[in-house]
């Protein structure tokens, strides 16, 4: 497997793929056909010294992965609702009371509305109340057993929340092209022709999931709130808030040695990420393949990338 820098992320009916500085929406459109929209990216990372500086980076590398998830979920959602407005032409559009106050900026300020309330709600879930619950164990065990207690009632929440989402028709489609990005990925970085059957023969798990992102930030919060204790309930809650960016680029580091390392103990370290992606990942149909294809190609000259990359291999390219 060789490094390609490539990325991305399941998005409606379609699949988001970054390569350095542009990124790609490919979408499989009501009627059939793919669209695929090429985009640059602007990323707190690029250019400035303090922010790329590891440990930093992954803060803000989070931040930029959020934003640009964001973005082209809009633009995904735009093609279905473009379909819904021609087969609506004839009646008259609704304007939402965002659109009357903020216009032309609406479409930002909702997501940003919608980025802040997700937040808040993962916060809560995944860190206030796995520590809520904690509490009525204190009593019982010491603040070492009581600190791992709280990660395995964290993990347990996410786990349960993915099982319980995953019910829903529209998650399943979603996880289906979650695989057709990673299997495409690992074609790539294995050196095989980007072919739809390729792609099947490739995993659908990936070292660089955000899947296997959420795990390194849940075991790094544990040993990092078993270190750092406050006196007091407030504080001990303030600080799980505050201490997110720092647990955030710690994990981000992992994910990236796990990404571009193939150490017997980084792989060692990766499997439970891995396997939590079973939850995530589905296996896609060929249609699925094809928009993940599409979108690839888009924004990476795959070709240029084997030549370079594996010299060994005949890949019959031209």
């Amino acid at each position: 497997m060789k490094y390609s820098g490539i990325g991305g992320q399941a998005v409606i009916e379609g699949i988001m793929m970054r390569n350095k500085d542009n990124y790609s929406v490919g979408v499989r459109k009501p009627n059939g056909e793919i669209e695929v929209t090429v985009l640059k990216c602007k990323r707190f990372t690029v250019g400035k010294k303090f922010i790329s500086l590891p440990f930093i980076r992954g803060i803000f590398g989070f931040i930029d992965s959020l934003v640009l998830g964001m973005k082209s979920l809009t633009i995904s959602a735009s093609y279905i609702e473009d379909d819904e407005n021609v087969k609506n032409a004839d009646k008259p559009r609704k304007v939402s009371f965002i659109e009357r106050i903020f216009g032309d900026k609406a479409e930002s300020v909702v997501t940003g509305i919608v980025m802040v309330f997700s937040m808040l709600i993962a916060v809560s879930l995944f860190m206030l109340i796995p520590y809520a619950a904690s509490l009525f164990l204190r009593p019982l065990a010491g603040d070492t057993i009581t600190a791992i207690l709280e990660g395995l009632i964290r993990f347990s929440l996410f786990v349960g929340y993915i099982l319980l989402i995953s019910r829903m028709e529209d998650i399943k489609r979603n996880f289906m092209y979650h695989g057709a990005e990673h299997k495409c990925i690992n074609c790539i970085e294995s050196g095989m022709e980007l072919t739809v059957e390729n792609v099947k023969k490739s995993s659908k798990q990936h070292k660089r999931c955000g899947t296997s992102f959420i795990f390194f930030v849940m075991i790094v919060s544990s040993l990092v709130f078993m270190l750092i204790k406050f006196d007091t309930l407030i504080l001990n809650l303030v600080g799980r808030i505050i201490l997110m960016p720092v647990i955030a680029g710690i994990s981000y580091e992992l994910i990236m040695l796990a990404g571009r390392s193939d150490n017997k103990l980084v792989s060692i370290l990766s499997k439970p990420g891995m396997w939590l992606q079973n939850l995530t990942t589905k296996e896609p149909d060929d249609s699925m393949i094809e928009v993940a294809i599409s979108a690839v190609e888009a924004v990476f000259d795959w070709k240029i990338y084997y030549k370079e990359n594996f010299s060994n291999i005949d890949t019959n390219l031209s």
